[in-house]
């Protein structure tokens, strides 16, 4: 009886490789139709549905604190968002180039840029554009205004390409290529009148911008997030809530750090949902990068507070201070969880 329920096995096995594998997230173990690279199909992580968040009345926060964080994928334990590296075989053009991307799993930063590219995901500026000065993308108040059409591809989607790559989002401007003069029809260079600010003019030689280099998952070091932590009081628990999510590159000229854009955060797990991320425990058991975030198994440190005075810790604590304040924070958190339960 066993060894027929094993014939039947493999049979069913074999009709659903066989079979059209209709996936909407992330790369499978089926690279070919009929082959299975492994002994299961696995196809449970790009078709399974998003885990809805629990419905929480006003009334019933009794207490919230927002909290911002950054998560450093160079710590060993966030290896899972950074790994494995995609590669960029640059073109003549933005967004022209050659993506190579893993053939079984992607860095958290090649499915943010895919996302993009298909208009799945909306971005936020990071800062208002009319005023570059005021950083405040992290309330989401500067979305995109043009978006992918995606009846078109994305090499085609001149729009989408001159807005995302003007503002530095995909990539950074190569300051080591050499500018290349402006000629008109006889050869000759072309010339801009720029105006001074006590009205005198100065006439310059135009030159074409310089080449974009996209960004790729090595680049991007940092993510930071907002988040809620709050208590709810109908089922008793205190409860945190991921809002928004930033990618964050380190700027070699000044040796600091810059986000690139802010996404929605819920908007991202319907994304993020349907990718593998890595278990290091256990190769049958990957789970999604969505689970990865609702499980907090990665490192972080909290950078800022909501307090009266709207500021970074890294402005008033210095150094090993600064981590000594961050902790505070989160004990501060726990004593506030332990003492609702005191009588």
């Amino acid at each position: 009886m066993k060894r027929i329920f094993y014939i039947l096995g493999i049979v069913a096995v074999s009709m659903s490789a066989n079979a059209q594998v209709d996936i909407s997230g992330g790369p499978t173990n089926v690279p070919t139709e009929g082959v299975i690279d492994g002994v299961v199909m696995k196809e449970i992580i790009p078709t399974k549905r998003m885990i809805p968040y629990e419905f929480v009345r006003e009334a019933d926060m009794m207490w919230s604190k927002r909290l911002f964080r950054y998560i450093d994928v160079r710590e060993k334990e966030n290896y899972p968002i950074f790994y494995p590296f995609d590669q960029l075989t640059e073109g003549e053009q933005p967004g022209t180039e050659n993506w190579i991307k893993n053939a079984t799993r992607y860095s958290l930063w090649t499915i943010i840029r895919e996302n993009i590219i298909k208009g799945n995901l909306t971005i936020y500026y990071p800062y208002n554009p009319l005023m570059e000065l005021n950083r405040d993308g992290y309330q989401l108040k500067y979305p995109l205004e043009v978006k992918r059409n995606t009846s078109i591809p994305y090499d085609q989607d001149k729009d989408f390409k001159k807005v995302v790559y003007e503002n530095q989002m995909f990539g950074y401007e190569d300051r080591e290529a050499p500018l290349e003069e402006m000629l008109d029809e006889n050869g000759d260079p072309m010339y801009d009148t720029v105006t001074n600010a006590d009205g005198s003019q100065d006439i310059e030689i135009k030159y074409y911008p310089r080449p974009i280099i996209s960004y790729t998952s090595k680049d991007i070091v940092r993510y930071n997030i907002k988040e809620d932590w709050f208590f709810d009081k109908e089922r008793s628990v205190l409860d945190q809530r991921i809002i928004a999510i930033a990618p964050v590159v380190l700027d070699k000229s000044n040796n600091s750090y810059r986000e690139l854009f802010w996404l929605y955060f819920p908007e991202c797990r319907f994304v993020f949902n349907n990718y593998y991320v890595y278990n290091t425990k256990n190769d049958s058991q990957w789970m999604s990068f969505d689970d990865f975030f609702w499980k907090r198994l990665f490192s972080s440190t909290i950078y800022k507070q909501s307090d009266v005075f709207d500021r970074k810790i890294e402005e008033y604590r210095y150094g090993i201070d600064a981590l000594v304040e961050s902790q505070k924070i989160i004990e501060d958190i726990r004593n506030f969880e332990n003492d609702l339960w005191h009588f």
